[in-house]
């Protein structure tokens, strides 16, 4: 089969077979996906600027003109050994995976077929021609995660002399991995802060890292787990005059309670502490968080969480049939939960 693991594409990436004519870089993680094909194209020592040995087509350019990538394919370099057809944003593209298995049958001696794709599921037809055809390599970027993450740090940081300790760093992991581009520009953004500062603190991540609406919505429902009135009045009015939609905060709440819901079942069941189970959390509660949660787990048991959850289906089915109410019925059901959790810390 011509494919790698997930864990494998770095490592064919250093050393790509010679022989292979096509590669398919695909996956969710669009920013990895884009990163590999560079590193890719930097490894064929061919340059993607130059338009006498390289040509860059749209998935959708393919797919108009039938016929077009296989007579690009067959164009005769005219100033270097080989030509780079690049092409980016294929998916479904029934004309593209028909060529492409026409050349995968008959791979072109003079060009290199580079393909940037989403994600495509196991059988989907592009995916699978190259993965059966010799001469071809399939390569899928999944978001980044722990020993991914860590090299991505130790790269950046290390360019730039900084060294992080283990607290620091997981509080940096814990903000990273949805996409390698939004990845890298965090921690750019990190060494870039503390250059020439030798290390990087716990103080410093907390001060560059991190999506600042995330942890607005943050803020209001922890406000709500730990019975504030006041921090989750200014938190929930902060995000309702800047236009954010109260369903996001509902929907930030659901998501925490019905993690909440998971763990307290874990205590009862297993006969665990509250501390135990937060600490071996997944996926992992923030550090500055788990006070905050532990106390949350000890204040409701299962049938409350129940309860809980079906409050916040009812105020989000609210604010999808009286828009005009949202506002209102969205802070209505969260001070119900906020004045639940403050009676029960009294208990």
């Amino acid at each position: 089969m011509a494919q790698k693991k997930a864990h494998e594409v770095d490592g064919w990436l250093r050393r790509p077979d010679p022989d292979v004519r096509i590669v398919l870089i695909y996956g969710p993680d669009r920013g990895l996906v884009s990163e590999r094909a560079k590193a890719f194209v930097a490894k064929t020592g061919l340059d993607a600027d130059d338009p006498f040995s390289s040509v860059r087509l749209d998935a959708s350019e393919v797919d108009a003109t039938p016929g077009r990538l296989s007579d690009e394919a067959g164009t005769v370099p005219m100033f270097s050994d080989r030509r780079l057809i690049w092409i980016k944003g294929a998916a479904a593209h029934k004309q593209l995976a028909d060529e492409v298995k026409a050349l995968a049958a008959s791979p072109p001696k003079d060009s290199i077929i580079l393909i940037e794709a989403g994600d495509l599921k196991k059988g989907a037809g592009l995916r699978a021609t190259v993965e059966n055809a010799s001469g071809a390599m399939a390569l899928p970027c999944y978001a980044d995660e722990g020993r991914s993450i860590d090299g991505v740090i130790d790269e950046i940081l290390g360019r730039d002399k900084l060294t992080i300790g283990l607290e620091a760093r997981q509080a940096l992991r814990a903000n990273l991995g949805g996409d390698r581009l939004a990845t890298r520009s965090e921690i750019e953004k990190l060494a870039l802060y503390c250059h020439g500062a030798g290390e990087v603190s716990l103080e410093d991540v907390g001060a560059m890292t991190g999506d600042v609406s995330s942890l607005s919505l943050d803020d209001a429902v922890d406000a709500v787990l730990s019975g504030n009135a006041d921090a989750f009045e200014t938190a929930f009015a902060r995000l309702v005059s800047s236009g954010t939609n109260p369903y996001l905060v509902l929907a930030a709440a659901m998501r925490q309670f019905q993690a909440l819901s998971v763990m307290r079942n874990e205590m009862d069941k297993g006969g665990k502490q509250a501390g135990a189970v937060v600490a071996s959390a997944r996926p992992p509660v923030f550090f500055t968080r788990r006070k905050l949660v532990e106390s949350a787990l000890q204040r409701w048991n299962a049938a409350a969480l129940a309860r809980a959850l079906d409050r916040l289906q009812a105020a989000v089915l609210q604010t999808r049939q009286r828009a005009d109410l949202a506002v209102p019925s969205s802070r209505q059901a969260l001070i119900a939960l906020l004045v639940e959790s403050a009676r029960a810390a009294r208990r």
